[in-house]
């Protein structure tokens, strides 16, 4: 029944806003069309609105969870069309906040005990309230100052609602529509199912919050805030509360005397740090979850929060990712496509002159542009739709860096306008591919496995032993073989010399034959005597011992 008044929700607001436009009519079957046709929204006019517009505010009349979803579908500029990517991004997630009794009740519940147990002071009133969690503020009995992070009650049994009709909606447009399977509907919705579940899922954000710290430990570039264990379970986050201007309210941080110009290159800097020393990078860093720390406004220092979604690279993406970059400084566009290939991004059976060639049309003119105009998000998303054409697939790691890239570059460009980002990233992308292959990477490795070989040493004389064991047995078994392939070529040859004997012994008795018979057979006497020498050289040969070689 609440499907059914889901679906029913669904289809009021479709036609609201007239969304049938994005149906393909003309690549559907007959019978489809017939019913699209008969649909109720053709009883409502259309509204006097772009259809990006349009699509936004239906996301937003859904709810929570459809708005979530066009925020992360914003992030495909791969896969839609620029007005409709330009208009999702617009998104706000402001949700009404839940009653301050239920999220009493859900930290009682997940802490197992009272709140005034657990904390000395407790806010009714929520610092925030988004689609999955609300926060409130709190202290410690220790004094400490936090904040509370609270799953919505009741908010995955919606969540599961709405995807089983998302993928109801996806399964359809990649079968009916004649672009679907090339968008890949299907496996987007699967992604959000993934993104969504793991942000209901609190001790996933506290781990990776945890991580993220311990990598940016001391860091003047950021401050990851800490996380209490001890309060914190799948459906409950404490951590420490931050206090720092938001990064969107540039003229608060202009007015605090800011650099922006070196708060912006930081920002770049964080970025490639995360994705090429850790390998671990936050991807979820739109201007909400980024604050600044202007305590030292000419050493400004970035403040992140809500770690729900990270991002990582595999060794190999990593090096292949920073060698494309390289290439595309120098315009080496044959290395690119070359590099393609060889990361697997696309088919093996890719023509690399025509791949290079296409690659080639999109970035010259691009690059005929003074570098500080060019975004390098929008570049890459260039790259990524022109290698679709040549059947590359959707790699979800750089999806995900794509996103993160495109936020990064925006919030620089909209804190210092003349942010050259490339000039930024291409001594850091040189310096870390050098630093691979040189004697601290080395070192780094050994490091690394130096413990293992240790706890292995004392296996090493057992281990010797037993490798010269199976040496010595495998030289008998060799010199065992080698014996054996003598005995049997010295046979092979030796029946090659009976053939060539039988051979040569029927030729003898087939010439004496010939010989005899030209004096006739009435006689034995009348023979001639070299008749009878070649026929006994022939029965000599044919029963001449055969001698055998030795075994």
């Amino acid at each position: 029944m609440n499907r059914l008044r889901r679906f029913l929700k669904i289809t009021w607001v479709v036609s609201k806003y007239r969304l049938d436009e994005f149906i393909p009519l003309a690549t559907l079957p007959l019978l489809l069309r017939l019913l699209l046709w008969l649909a109720p929204w053709h009883l409502f006019p259309r509204p006097d609105l772009p259809r990006g517009e349009r699509l936004r505010r239906a996301l937003e009349e859904l709810g929570p969870i459809f708005v979530k979803f066009g925020q992360i579908l914003s992030t495909r500029r791969d896969l839609l069309p620029d007005d409709i990517a330009n208009e999702l991004k617009y998104l706000q997630d402001k949700v009404p906040p839940f009653d301050s009794n239920l999220a009493r009740q859900r930290i009682e519940q997940s802490l197992r005990r009272k709140v005034e147990d657990a904390f000395a002071r407790f806010d009714e009133t929520p610092l925030a309230s988004a689609s999955i969690a609300q926060v409130h503020s709190a202290q410690l009995h220790n004094g400490k100052e936090v904040v509370i992070k609270i799953i919505r009650p009741g908010i995955a049994p919606i969540i599961r609602q709405d995807i089983a009709l998302m993928f109801m909606i996806a399964r359809l447009v990649e079968r009916y529509w004649e672009d679907g399977k090339r968008l890949h509907p299907v496996d987007i919705v699967a992604d959000y199912e993934q993104t969504i579940f793991d942000e209901l899922d609190l001790q996933r954000e506290a781990a990776n919050t945890s991580q993220l710290r311990r990598n940016f430990q001391d860091s003047p570039l950021i401050y990851i805030p800490e996380v209490y264990w001890e309060y914190t379970n799948t459906k409950v986050l404490v951590m420490e509360r931050i206090y720092g201007t938001p990064i969107a309210d540039v003229e608060t941080l202009k007015a605090k005397g800011t650099d922006m110009k070196k708060l912006a290159e930081r920002g770049v800097e964080i970025f490639f740090t995360q994705v090429f020393r850790d390998s671990f990078f936050h991807a979820d860093m739109h201007p909400g979850n980024i604050f600044v720390s202007t305590e030292n406004p000419q050493e400004p220092q970035y403040i992140a929060i809500d770690c729900g979604i990270v991002g990582t690279l595999s060794p190999e993406d990593q090096n292949y990712l920073a060698r494309n970059l390289l290439a595309f400084f120098k315009r080496d566009y044959h290395q690119v496509a070359l590099l393609h290939v060889e990361s697997g991004w696309v088919p093996p059976t890719t023509r690399v002159d025509e791949f290079e060639s296409a690659i080639r049309t999109v970035c010259e003119p691009i690059f005929e542009r003074p570098l500080s105009e060019i975004s390098f998000g929008h570049f890459l998303l260039r790259l990524f739709q022109t290698a679709r054409r040549f059947d590359m697939e959707v790699q979800p790691q750089l999806v995900l860096l794509q996103k993160t890239l495109l936020n990064v570059e925006g919030l620089g460009r909209q804190l210092y306008p003349e942010l050259d980002l490339w000039s930024t990233a291409h001594p850091f992308l040189e310096r870390w591919l050098r630093d691979r292959i040189g004697p601290p990477r080395l070192m780094k490795a050994v490091r690394q496995h130096l413990p293992e070989w240790l706890e292995h040493t004392p296996e090493v004389p057992q281990l010797i032993f037993e490798a010269m064991s199976q040496i010595r047995h495998l030289d008998r078994f060799s010199q065992g073989q080698d014996r054996a392939l003598e005995a049997l070529r010295l046979e092979l040859r030796q029946e090659r010399q009976q053939d060539r004997r039988q051979w040569l012994a029927l030729a003898f008795i087939a010439t004496a034959a010939l010989s005899a018979t030209e004096t006739g057979w009435a006689w034995l006497g009348s023979i001639p005597p070299h008749s009878w020498l070649l026929a006994g050289a022939g029965l000599y040969l044919l029963l001449r011992p055969q001698r055998r070689g030795p075994r």
